[in-house]
């Protein structure tokens, strides 16, 4: 599969079209606001497990096996750099999600902050979350894209785009979860929805410094796809599996979970 013109661009700019395709698609979850005002939670359960899987498989098919890939036949064993750089990227997400105030979006009526304390409002704290989750998401992009134009073999554009479509699947909940809870608490749809959307503005920044890192510094690029997916997979154990399990009906958010895998992996195989 070619794209055409976009095969032509420079890899900065791939990154960020990219990236601006994963903000849209949260601007449109985040549009759910002038829909309803209560979604059921069966509902934000299956979009959190959707998520998680699209994560999960994201992290492995599109970050990790690469990472792994492109080490072999190198100074270190394969294994070093891939696990090194998913230890980093989890430890880093451990480190800031420990330090900047945020609260977990789903069920916020009811969430406790997390980070030092703070007296920020609540609208804030969700706002934080959220765009914690969206830094390396960015950065896994921005990365797959840099890859590419480093002439990595077993990096491809059509991969790369497929990375950019799963991410983009999975903000679709993530608008919503931070637009309903606010929109919920009485805050006007309007302002509901552009708090949803502007939680996604941190990935085009994310893409392009994923993709700029990585032209720049070849020889970091398995430490960094596989940094993206520990930063992933820490979001998913801390964050998406405990919050779709809350309400004590797992098997919703486990079922949107292996679709959402499936998803991601059908467009990495099919596309990649």
């Amino acid at each position: 599969m070619e794209a055409g013109g976009f095969a032509a661009w420079h890899p900065l700019l791939q990154a960020l079209v990219a990236t601006l395709f994963t903000w849209l698609v949260t601007a449109v979850g985040s549009s759910g606001v002038f829909l309803t005002r209560e979604p059921s939670r069966r509902v934000q359960e299956m979009m959190l497990g959707f998520a998680a899987g699209v994560m999960v498989a994201a992290s492995y098919w599109s970050l990790l096996a690469p990472a792994i890939e492109m080490s072999e036949g190198g100074p270190l064993p394969a294994w070093i750099p891939a696990s090194v750089g998913f230890l980093a990227g989890g430890g880093f997400l451990w480190l800031i999600d420990e330090l900047l105030p945020h609260l977990h979006p789903a069920f916020a009526e009811s969430a406790e902050a997390h980070g030092l304390a703070s007296h920020w409002r609540r609208s804030t704290l969700l706002f934080a979350a959220i765009t914690l989750h969206n830094i390396p998401e960015g950065l896994a992009v921005g990365v797959a894209f840099g890859a590419v134009a480093a002439g990595i073999p077993e990096a491809s554009l059509t991969g790369a785009i497929a990375l950019a479509i799963g991410i983009g699947l999975q903000n679709f909940p993530e608008g919503l979860a931070i637009a309903m809870p606010l929109r919920m608490a009485g805050m006007p749809a309007r302002k509901a929805f552009l708090w949803g959307q502007g939680s996604a503005l941190v990935e085009p920044v994310a893409g392009v410094i994923g993709a700029g890192v990585v032209l720049l510094m070849r020889a970091l690029l398995p430490y960094a796809l596989a940094f993206a997916a520990g930063a992933m997979i820490f979001v998913v154990v801390e964050e998406l599996v405990p919050e779709g399990h809350r309400s004590g009906r797992g098997n919703v958010a486990t079922i949107g979970a292996l679709l959402g895998f499936t998803v991601m992996m059908i467009l990495d195989v099919g596309l990649g």
